[in-house]
């Protein structure tokens, strides 16, 4: 077959017009062919994968069920591992708590408060007695405190002694600045008078 029928053949084959006869020329043509001329490598491997594939038998009778059964036992046991990594941290995490508040009702009902007095009237007098006894001792530290409080009012007294000095200082010293200038405007004007 000359380089001219082959690109007629493969055109056709391309457009989808070419017949079977045409088709198995193609495969005879490539299958047997060892030097084929250049450009045309890429349909020497597709014709050579058509003698390929009519090697692979066709699939057993119930093929495709036996895949959909692989499939949807594949997809049960995903479905089974997706429970189990999620079931598995809840459970643990309610075990926990379950066991910290068990852990907390047994604490709090093993130490309950118990009465240390059974007359009431002794149990008030023994209340005031210790509540005096803090009033007591916080008026005592009341009365500690209280030399820092006039040394307090000593601090703010100087301060605002040193607040006023430090005012007169500045309307001095503004007053200095006044003068300064005039006395420069008088120096510059005697200077352009001399200058004249």
């Amino acid at each position: 077959m000359n380089e001219k029928e082959l690109k007629k053949l493969i055109g056709r084959y391309y457009d989808g017009e070419s017949t079977e006869e045409e088709d198995k020329t193609l495969r005879d043509y490539f299958r047997g062919k060892k030097d084929i001329p250049d450009g045309y490598e890429a349909e020497k491997v597709i014709f050579s994968y058509y003698d390929d594939s009519q090697e692979i038998p066709e699939p057993s009778h119930g093929f495709e069920a036996q895949i959909m059964a692989a499939v949807d036992a594949s997809e049960k046991k995903n479905k089974s591992q997706r429970i189990k990594r999620y079931l598995i941290p809840l459970l643990s995490a309610a075990a926990g708590l379950l066991i910290l508040a068990g852990s907390y009702f047994f604490f709090v009902s093993s130490h309950r408060s118990v009465d240390t007095f059974s007359d009431p009237e002794i149990a008030y007098a023994e209340t005031i007695k210790i509540l005096r006894e803090v009033s007591v001792q916080l008026n005592y530290g009341a009365q500690v405190l209280e030399p820092i409080g006039k040394i307090n009012e000593m601090t703010k007294k100087s301060f605002e002694t040193i607040n006023n000095s430090t005012r007169i200082v500045e309307k001095n010293l503004k007053n200095l600045d006044d003068l300064k200038m005039v006395t420069d405007i008088n120096h510059a004007s005697q200077d352009k008078n001399v200058h004249k």
